[in-house]
């Protein structure tokens, strides 16, 4: 027997998972059938390493991994992989899949279903342990396709594919020196790949979301050329990381598409995104940005998740896990952590930490063996917690080196055994110490110790011992004194910060334990550095039109840094907003969606374990415009004119200008037999028409032209045609040039062009304007009648359509050359285009055009024309005002020369623009209503009245609809003018328009009429009053009196607000006023019918208003009402008649809120009838309130009982009959509203109340006629033994009642002791002769009648002569109610009929016995009962 020790490369302290398995494929790839026991070659060595791979594979499955909670869909480890074969040789195509239930494997070829059986011995097909393998036996040149394997199985299925292409043989390769080798080395010759190029159609841009959306990135492409079994792969990057499938992230491809889907947004999925498309010949690809911000906080001001949750060195019971921080822009500053775990397979998340832990790193303990474990992270800070982390991927707390003890044995020369080292050796042997103690890693405040296992342990179990060694004390300290460690990797927690340590280990076993290992070196835990230093200078600088590059220096104190936060905000605001939610690790970052011409400025924080660093510096403020380039080249280079020894030339602008004003142009020229260009200007050119001097007559030219704006020049444009240098002399004119568009519209637009520089020989006398759809050689005149001016409206366009323009000029030879085609224009309108609003200004009466621009950059202006010719005269009053997306041209002086079409063109915007013609008919109305606007009639709100105010000052005043602050105004009296003075004082309120004047004395010279003139700007208006005869006669008493009253008020107290009644939301009825000029001795009193009233609470004087409430308000409360108020400077009386109308005005605000709070009609039995109730807030009689039955008014009777309490109404009907059903209804009568309230008294309604009367009037009937006790017996008694004690009781009933006395609820009986008395059928009593102590106790005493009764307990206290009298405390004992046995029958009196009434038998006292019988019924005693036997 042998055993072999693993290589070294499996006993490394890791985890062995899935990724494990797949990196040691390449040991199985070889299926090895049988094994010699002479055979030690390498093949064994392949066996034995697959024997313990399957052994250690089985064991995580079965006793770790715990993968029946880990519900998963198929994912392919390692893919399938291309192969080149030669005819007749075999192949093999291997797969290693992962999934839970484990997938099943199926095997396509060209996207059928390969049969194995109906193919048998051509295909092999395998599957061990999660690999999978097709094997070719023989391949033909028919075998040449592509193999698909699908892996599936309840959650979904994935595919993996790959290329077999089969040769054929050829003779001169059998000389191949390495045709002995086997298929998987590869040693062929060189595969020349098809070159496959991909064109991107459709790609996607810089994308936004928010956390928990969903958001897909797609592209579309072209494949050329499109083969079917060699399609691109489709790869997806995350910041340069390969992204798999996964539940965060869904992929799709196929021909022509790629998609890319993250159905839950976290800010882990934030980055650079790259879609690379993957081919034999090279590849293509995609990059943009998502920006993933902070989802909606639990509550607000709550920091956002953090995020990019990591788990580093699992163990058996313990995990560390890692974060980033959360950027806080805007929240306050984060407290801290918590972290949360949950086991696989449930939904129970547990919080790991009691408090906030303050940097971004906590080990997890207590975890179980073999379980596996998701783990997420909350923020928490003043506010509150933040929504969790996204969660991470599932960890398995594993030992691992739990296979580092696997040896495999050979049995008879066979690879048969694999055990653990720990059984090959003997028992009742202590391990070995450990090896080679180490700190695999230090934190600041733990250390994870790793060290190499005893070579020599035994069999029985082992586990290991940590002390540790502060260096300056010396002393060695037990770590683990409760838990056992069995793994050789332990994290030592609790260790001081910065300080130094040694460690050392012992292994133990049951028989024993090691010696100490040899210690460590000195280890020093870290320190708290604190957060990095805030970074350096921040510049910004132009990127695109909504994106900004900010770059900055790094921190001049990293401590461990994680990466950068970027905030952006408006230049002059203090919002901040977070430019990225995830570290970003470069210095360097791209901020996207800005807004075009907006100004920003930018600062950056840079983020450890422990959080985030100061702000930098903010950077200058930059406006977000596309960065800066030079412009393109010119081109469209037109002759305009040659005289022979010069040419005029024109050309177009650049189609970019880079960002920046085309400011010079630079022309070259050659003669076409020369190759060098020669410069023409040095000097720089301005304008887009140009004259090339010092020409040869009879010489061929061409040029090109130069751009340059503040980035530089630019390329030239394309060589000129050739241009023969001879003079032109045709009688037809030149060409013209500078066709432009404008005002674009979905059917129309407006073309514009300049005149020839050469007019031939006479002047020229209009245009014609030739159309053509874009890639047409069919030219149409568009005017029939050539125009005289420089535009045209081209009408009847196609929406869509593309078109290219050409002009020609007439004059009276004929019609010459055509100019250079315009560029392509295309119908369409740009999207949210407005007209020109033309309209008259309502303040000024100025007439105006208005336009407002869809488009707007930093740059733009905005050009006025009229007739397509820019205004540069301002002298006749017109005026542009501009302010941001609107402008206005403004006619100041407006006359007959402003008809015509007006413009207004946009620049740096995509042809925005517009026009408006203003027709005669047109400008006279708007010139009528200028007039009217700047010659206004101020109107009046109020005409000029008066106002008598305290002292009898006379205010005469006015309102207008609006005055401005320049307004002026003049009074008059009798045509007399007012100044403004003590005794006329005026003034004006601009927010009211009231115009005044208080007058100091009024008096009987002041009769007349008086007259306010106003002029406000250019409006005038006037008022006039007219105080004569009888209407100044009122006005002059009023002012009397209110002088003589301002004299009286100012003397001594009085009242400044008399009485008034107050009605209440709940109707109370207040009286209330209000008192004015008191003093601490002034007194108030109430009177009513002039009897003073004294209320439970007295005026309060200190705040003057007084109250005197009336509490259940009616009729009896009218009367005459007085307040006094007096003092020694005098009486002031203020009186109320609470009488007629004001009582009435009382009682219908006391309806109107009974009305309108009244109940639904309700039913309540009594033992006389059946009352109909509403409740309401306030009821008293006085109100107007009617009953109806069945439309009826109701009249109160005996019989219909109509009354109430303060809160209800109600209506009783005594002795209902059926008469008495149908509908009732209450009707509350106010002033104003009658309020009803309806009930269907009948059916089971009117059953159920009629049953429920009864039913009260028999309880009534039983309870007035039952046995009842008058009165007469002592809760207590207290007795000396030998005394006569007698207990004596008046009761009714009727019937007479049946007494019975008990004693501890034992019946007495008649005796010499005991004797039983009633005395004139209503005086009971029982006399104990001669009690002794044992008559001590209760007794009962029983009243009862057919109509039931009561009882009431009575205690007897019996004391010895000579003691002292015992101090019994009577406790109330109340009277206890016996109902009848028997159904109440309420006896009706004999109806009046002549036969006899047949005789009714009394009632009897006691049920069953006779009237008459000499023996008194049980519980009835005679005077003279007999003697007990």
């Amino acid at each position: 027997m042998a055993t072999t020790v693993l290589p070294f490369y499996q006993r490394k302290h890791k985890h062995y998972s899935y990724d494990y398995r797949s990196s040691q494929t390449k040991y199985v790839t070889k299926e090895y059938s049988s094994s010699s026991a002479d055979d030690e070659g390498p093949s064994y060595k392949y066996q034995e390493e697959k024997r313990i791979q399957e052994v250690v594979q089985k064991k995580s499955s079965e006793k770790y991994i715990r993968e029946e909670s880990m519900i998963r869909g198929p994912q392919f480890l390692v893919r399938l992989r291309s192969h080149t074969v030669f005819e007749n040789t075999p192949v093999k195509l291997f797969c290693t899949v992962q999934g839970y239930p484990t997938p099943t494997v199926k095997w396509y070829k060209d996207d059928v279903l390969i049969d194995t059986v109906s193919t048998a011995g051509k295909y092999f097909v395998e599957s061990n342990y999660g690999i999978h393998s097709l094997e070719i036996s023989r391949c033909a040149t028919d075998d040449t396709a592509q193999y698909t394997a699908v892996a599936a199985n309840v959650h979904g299925q994935v595919s993996s594919q790959a290329s077999v292409i089969v040769k054929r043989y050829r003779v001169e390769e059998e000389s191949c020196p390495f045709a002995w080798l086997p298929y998987q080395y590869q040693i062929l010759p060189e595969i020349e790949y098809t070159r496959i190029n991909i064109t991107f159609l459709e790609t996607f841009d810089v994308a936004f979301g928010t956390e928990g959306d969903k958001i897909t990135l797609a592209c579309k492409m072209t494949v050329s050329p499109n083969l079917a079994n060699l399609q691109p792969e489709a790869l997806w990057f995350r910041d340069e990381h390969l992204l798999k499938e996964s539940r965060w992230a869904k992929m799709e491809s196929g021909p022509g598409f790629a998609r890319l889907t993250l159905p839950h947004l976290n800010k882990d999925d934030e980055g650079l995104y790259t879609l690379r498309m993957v081919t034999k010949g090279g590849t293509a690809e995609h990059i943009a940005y998502v920006f993933v911000q902070d989802g909606p906080p639990p509550v607000p001001g709550a920091p956002g998740a953090p995020m990019d949750i990591k788990i580093h060195d699992a163990n058996r019971d313990y995990v560390i896990v890692s974060w980033k921080p959360p950027n806080t822009t805007t929240e306050g500053p984060i407290i801290g952590y918590f972290v949360d775990r949950c086991e696989v397979g449930t939904e129970n998340w547990t919080q790991c930490n009691d408090s906030p832990i303050k940097i971004c790193k906590y080990p997890v303990s207590g975890l179980f063996e073999g379980h596996s474990y998701y783990f997420r992270v909350r923020a928490v800070n003043a506010h509150g917690i933040s929504r969790p982390s996204r969660m991470s991927d599932p960890i398995a707390a594993l030992d691992p080196t739990e296979f580092d003890r696997l040896h495999a044995m050979k049995l008879g020369g066979k690879l048969d055994v694999v055990t653990y080292h720990d059984d090959l050796e003997a028992e009742g042997i202590p391990p070995g110490p450990p090896t080679n103690v180490h700190a695999s890693e230090t934190d600041r405040t733990y250390v994870v110790l790793s060290w190499e296992p005893p070579a020599y342990r035994g069999r029985a179990p082992m586990w290991y011992y940590i002390e540790k060694c502060l260096v300056e004390s010396g002393s060695w300290q037990r770590v683990n004194t409760q838990v056992p460690v069995r793994s050789p990797r332990y994290a030592v927690f609790d260790l001081a910060e910065g300080k130094e340590y040694m460690f050392r280990v012992l292994s133990a076993n049951m028989y024993g334990t090691s010696e100490a290992s040899k210690p460590t070196g000195h280890i020093k835990t870290q320190e708290l550095r604190g957060v990095p230093s805030a970074p350096g200078q921040v510049v910004s600088t132009r990127h695109t039109k909504t994106s900004v590059l900010v770059q900055w220096d790094p921190p001049k104190e990293p401590n461990n840094l994680i990466g950068y936060y970027i905030d952006s905000c408006v230049k002059g605001s203090k919002d901040w907003i977070s430019c990225n939610h995830k570290p970003h690790k470069d210095t360097r970052f791209v901020v996207h969606g800005l807004t075009t011409g907006e100004t920003y400025v930018f600062r950056v924080q840079a983020i450890n374990e422990l959080g985030l660093s100061d702000e930098s510096q903010e950077s200058s403020p930059l406006s977000v415009q596309a960065a800066l380039t030079k412009p393109s080249s010119p081109y469209d280079i037109a002759l305009l004119h040659c005289d022979g020894s010069s040419m005029i030339l024109n050309w177009k602008h650049p189609k970019h200008t880079g960002g920046a004003k085309v400011t010079d142009y630079y022309v070259d020229k050659r003669e076409v037999s020369h190759k060098e260009w020669k410069e023409t200007n040095v000097t720089p050119i301005h304008e887009r028409i140009f004259t090339v001097e010092n020409l040869k007559k009879g010489a061929v030219y061409e040029f090109q032209v130069y751009a340059a704006s503040l980035a530089g020049v630019g390329n030239p444009s394309k060589s000129s045609a050739h241009f023969l240098c001879e003079a032109w002399n045709m009688p037809e004119p030149g060409p013209a040039y500078d066709l432009t568009s404008c005002e674009i519209r979905n059917d129309s637009l407006v073309l514009e062009w300049k005149a020839p520089v050469y007019t031939g020989q006479s002047p020229i006398t209009g245009y014609f304007v030739d159309m053509c759809k874009e890639g047409s050689d069919t030219w149409t005149t568009v005017n029939e009648t050539a125009v005289n001016h420089c535009y045209l409206k081209v009408t009847q366009l196609k929406e869509g359509q593309s078109y290219v323009f050409r002009v020609r000029a007439q004059n009276a030879e004929g019609v010459g050359k055509p100019s250079t085609v315009s560029d392509p224009v295309v119908a369409e309108a740009v999207p949210g285009v407005q007209e020109i609003q033309c309209g008259v200004d309502e303040e000024t009466g100025d007439i105006y055009m208005s336009y407002e621009s869809c488009e707007m950059s930093e740059k733009s202006q905005f050009i006025w024309k009229k007739s397509y010719q820019e205004i540069t005269d301002f002298s006749k009053g017109v005026v542009i005002k501009t302010e941001g997306n609107r402008s206005k041209l403004i006619f100041k002086n407006p006359d007959k020369e402003d008809i015509g079409t007006f413009s207004v063109a946009v620049t740096h915007t995509n042809g925005v623009s517009s026009s408006y013609m203003i027709v005669k008919e047109e400008l006279e109305k708007m010139l009528a209503q200028s007039y009217d606007i700047r010659h206004p009639v101020i109107p009046l709100k109020t005409e000029l009245a008066y106002k008598i105010m305290e002292r009898g000052r006379m205010r005469f005043w006015l309102q207008a609809e609006s005055i401005s602050a320049a307004v002026t105004y003049t009074f008059f009296a009798n045509d007399k003018e007012l100044a403004n003075s003590e005794q006329y004082k005026m003034s004006h309120d601009v927010s009211t328009g009231i115009i005044e004047m208080v007058q100091d004395h009024f008096t009987e010279e002041s009769e007349g009429t008086y007259t306010v003139q106003i002029q406000d700007g250019k409006g005038k208006n006037q008022s006039s009053l007219v105080l004569i005869g009888d209407a100044f006669k009122a006005a002059l008493a009023d002012a009397e009196y209110q002088r003589r009253e301002y004299i009286r008020v100012k003397e001594g107290p009085h009242f400044m607000q008399f009485l008034s009644v107050q009605v209440g939301d709940d109707c109370s009825v207040t009286l209330v006023c209000k008192v004015d000029n008191l003093k601490k001795e002034s007194v108030f009193h109430w009177y009513k019918d002039d009897e003073e009233i004294v209320p439970e609470v007295p005026a309060d004087l200190t705040s003057g208003v007084c109250k005197l409430h009336l509490p259940l308000f009616s009729k009896k409360s009218q009367g005459i009402y007085k307040a006094t108020i007096s003092d020694d400077r005098g009486k002031d009386v203020s009186q109320l008649d609470m009488s007629g109308q004001v009582f009435d005005d009382i009682i219908n605000d006391l309806a109107r809120l009974a009305g309108s709070s009244a109940a639904d009609l309700a039913i309540q039995c009594t033992a006389e009838g059946i009352r109909i109730q509403c409740q309401m807030k306030y009821y008293t009689e006085e109100m107007r309130i009617n009953w109806l039955h069945k439309d009826s008014k109701i009249s109160a009777s005996e019989r219909m009982r109509i009354g109430g309490t303060p809160q209800m109404a109600s209506l009783e009907i005594v002795e209902p009959t059926d008469k008495d059903k149908g509908i009732y209804t209450i009707e509350i009568m106010d002033a104003e509203k009658t309020y009803t309230r309806c009930i269907d008294l009948s059916g089971q309604v009117y059953d159920n109340a009629y049953a429920e009367f009864q039913r009260l009037k028999a309880e009534a009937f039983a309870e007035k006629n039952r046995g009842k006790m008058v009165g007469g017996l002592p809760d207590v008694v207290t007795i000396m033994e030998k005394k006569t004690l007698s207990l004596t009781c008046t009761v009714c009933g009727d019937p007479k009642p049946q007494v019975t006395w008990f004693k501890s609820d034992q019946e007495v009986e008649h005796d010499d002791h005991y004797v039983i008395a009633m005395d004139s059928g209503k005086f009971a009593s029982l006399t104990i002769k001669g009690v002794g102590l044992e008559d001590s106790g209760k007794y009962t005493m029983t009243v009862l009648n057919k109509y039931g009764g009561e009882s009431v307990d009575i205690t007897v206290s019996v004391y010895k002569h000579g003691d002292k009298i015992p101090e019994v405390k009577p406790i109330p004992m109340p009277k206890r109610i016996t109902p009848p046995k028997t159904p109440i029958v309420i006896p009706t009196p004999p109806a009046k009929s002549p036969a006899p009434a047949p005789a009714t038998k009394a009632p009897s006292p006691a049920p069953g016995q006779a009237a008459k019988s000499p023996v008194p019924p049980r519980g009835i005693k005679s005077p003279n009962p007999a003697r007990k036997k």
